[in-house]
């Protein structure tokens, strides 16, 4: 029996189009990586030559993604993930907003369930949450923002792209909104860092969270960037790092990956988005010739390599199976929700009917997807979904 290295191995034909989900690591997150397993091996907390090394290691890291957020390095603290990053966020501004007596957030019917979770958590606590809708498009109207920010408003939380349908926010308008009224602005980075240019000061953000492995760094690894003006609560006890803000020993390897890898997904944005944006409407052509189909969410403001269509009459999940017979990695929506019967929080605030929501399927590319990939999998498609409708 093959082992699951061998069988990886043996998979050569695999095409991946779920990098919403996860991606592959660069060769530059490796290298930066290898270092710290067998070497540089030190506690960045020890006093010693190798944890000083370590130390140095992690504020190296601070700085190249600072550099890429257009923010200083002392605002970065490293986390497990977004989605950890998402709930210091939020936790952090409850309880700024909770000393000044304002315990009203805004946040929206589309943002992931890691901001979603902890805000019902904060409502059982007295806090008022706000969700505001989005349009057939998928976008937030400022002007509904607006409307419901009240004299105890203490967080607005925007994510700045969907994992599902990667529809891109008004973010920078959002923030000057936030700024002019002086509300803590959290923005869910995770879809946007590496695909999208994120500038904080521009963007007039106070709390993002990024994690590592959507743009082709390691897994358990992110990022949390704080405002001085927006003191973040420990959610993790029991040690001083993180400049007291968060407690555990550092994952240095993971860290140094992180970093090098947002970097040089950084440096090759303009050619990134040119040639995804490319391939995404050259499958689009294909698949929206297919009869009985829709496309979900904004046609421009997306990110340049998600494709999120709905099939009538079709199933996702008989789709996926038919399509992995293809070699084709594809998804229905959030692998965060994978095995919900539910259909899609989002696609349902869009206006689509649960069962619409059940038959969309999400394809999600990365620079590594080629034109012959992108061709074979809207063939691929048509095929399985003629094949679904005859059955």
């Amino acid at each position: 029996m093959l082992s699951i290295l061998q069988k990886g191995q043996a998979d050569t034909a695999m095409i991946y189009a779920d990098n919403a989900a996860t991606t592959k690591m660069s060769k530059a997150a490796i290298e930066a990586m290898l270092p710290f397993f067998d070497t540089l091996y030190g506690n960045p907390g020890s006093p010693h030559e190798a944890g000083r090394r370590a130390q140095e290691a992690l504020w190296h890291a601070r700085e190249q993604i600072a550099a890429v957020l257009h923010c200083s390095a002392k605002q970065i603290y490293f986390t497990s993930g977004g989605s950890e990053a998402d709930n210091q966020a939020l936790c952090s501004a409850a309880a700024i907003g909770e000393r000044s007596g304002k315990r009203h957030i805004i946040s929206t019917a589309i943002e992931h369930p890691a901001v979603l979770k902890p805000l019902e958590q904060l409502k059982k606590r007295g806090f008022d949450i706000t969700l505001l809708p989005v349009h057939a498009d998928g976008i937030v109207r400022p002007a509904e923002l607006i409307a419901a920010i009240r004299p105890d408003t203490a967080l607005v939380s925007v994510m700045y792209a969907n994992n599902e349908i990667g529809t891109i926010q008004p973010v920078q308008e959002i923030g000057a909104l936030c700024r002019e009224r002086g509300i803590l602005f959290h923005s869910d980075a995770v879809q946007a860092a590496g695909q999208l240019p994120v500038n904080i000061p521009r963007d007039g953000i106070d709390l993002l969270a990024l994690s590592a492995h959507k743009f082709h760094g390691p897994k358990g690894i992110g990022v949390l960037y704080a405002d001085v003006n927006a003191p973040l609560k420990s959610l993790i006890l029991g040690g001083e790092q993180e400049r007291g803000r968060r407690a555990g020993t550092e994952n240095v390897a993971a860290i140094a990956g992180m970093a090098a890898a947002l970097a040089e997904a950084n440096a090759s944005l303009d050619r990134s988005h040119k040639h995804l944006s490319i391939l995404r409407e050259r499958m689009l052509t294909g698949l929206l010739a297919i009869p009985g189909t829709r496309i979900n969410g904004s046609l421009t403001k997306r990110l340049p390599g998600n494709i999120n269509i709905s099939f009538e009459g079709i199933e996702a999940e008989l789709l996926l199976l038919l399509l992995s017979e293809h070699g084709i990695c594809a998804s229905s929506g959030s692998a965060c929700a994978s095995g919900s019967m539910e259909p899609s929080h989002v696609l349902l605030a869009l206006g689509l009917s649960p069962t619409e929501a059940r038959g969309a399927l999400r394809l999600t590319l990365s620079g590594e997807t080629t034109e012959d990939e992108a061709d074979q999998i809207v063939c691929a498609v048509s095929e399985c979904v003629s094949r679904l409708r005859n059955a």
